[in-house]
């Protein structure tokens, strides 16, 4: 019988987290679930990994808080003896009026930065020796906000663009023994998105969005969880990659392309 591998992924109650644990599920992981608020959401996730045949553990924890990401790593490291995986997952953002430049103060900032880059620093710190022996993976849920200077605020835009450099220096530094990679998703279909803008809100930036985008789509969760199971089970000589899951909205807008065309 193969032993099935282990991940941690942080932020795995809904949206991207959630449908990137139950595929690594449906891949032969065994899973840890962690959440820092969303406790029955969380636990339909661990539900729907245990239907798909993994063992699971479910831990709430605060990514921000060092002793919170140490405590993760050793509850999964005492389950399964080993770590395969790690999704750095969990983050946070401010939107709306409280995303306006004159309204922010350095508190945002810091609670912001401290779950996007610190949160995520703390989690490869903590995961690294137990990596290194499996010779696994990472990969960092960015955003192409931390390569294109947009998105929900100016904290979390610079909170993505240390995380894509972060992923850089990772991957020079742990390899051979650890791929380092980001998924920098754009628009995406989640309730994290509605939450933060509410419906009518999300509605309109998402008709914008995929009216000038080339695919002229959002991705789901599943579309991004996709990319990241394959840069975590698939992806052997990949490191060092910041993998850009945004509809084409890097080339630049359809009706400014258009407009390009020679009549």
């Amino acid at each position: 019988m193969i032993e099935r591998k282990a991940a941690i992924v942080t932020g795995s109650a809904t949206g991207i987290g959630a449908a990137t644990a139950l595929a690594l599920a449906r891949r032969g992981y065994n899973l840890l679930i962690n959440y820092s608020k969303s406790e029955s959401e969380a636990q339909a996730t661990q539900a729907a990994c245990r239907e798909a045949g993994a063992d699971t553990l479910l831990l709430r924890g605060n990514v921000a808080e060092d002793a919170d990401c140490k405590a993760m790593v050793q509850a999964a490291h005492k389950r399964w003896k080993r770590l395969d995986a790690l999704v750095n997952n969990a983050g946070t953002s401010v939107f709306g009026r409280d995303a306006a430049w004159e309204a922010l103060d350095a508190a945002a900032f810091q609670r912001i930065m401290g779950v996007n880059v610190v949160g995520t620093f703390q989690m490869v710190r903590a995961c690294v020796p137990s990596l290194k022996a499996a010779r696994g993976c990472i990969v960092n849920v960015s955003s192409v906000a931390g390569s294109l200077g947009i998105g929900s605020s100016m904290p979390y835009i610079a909170s993505k663009g240390a995380v894509n450099s972060m992923t850089l220096h990772l991957a020079r530094e742990l390899a051979p023994e650890i791929r380092v990679n980001a998924v920098c998703p754009g628009l995406v279909t989640s309730r994290w998105f509605v939450d933060g803008m509410g419906q009518a809100g999300f509605d309109k930036v998402k008709a914008s969005f995929e009216s000038s985008v080339p695919l002229q789509r959002a991705s789901s969760p599943e579309d991004v969880a996709e990319a990241i199971v394959w840069l975590v089970d698939g992806a052997r000589s990949v490191t060092g990659e910041l993998l850009l899951l945004d509809g084409g909205i890097h080339l630049g807008s359809r009706q400014v392309q258009a407009a390009a065309k020679p009549v």
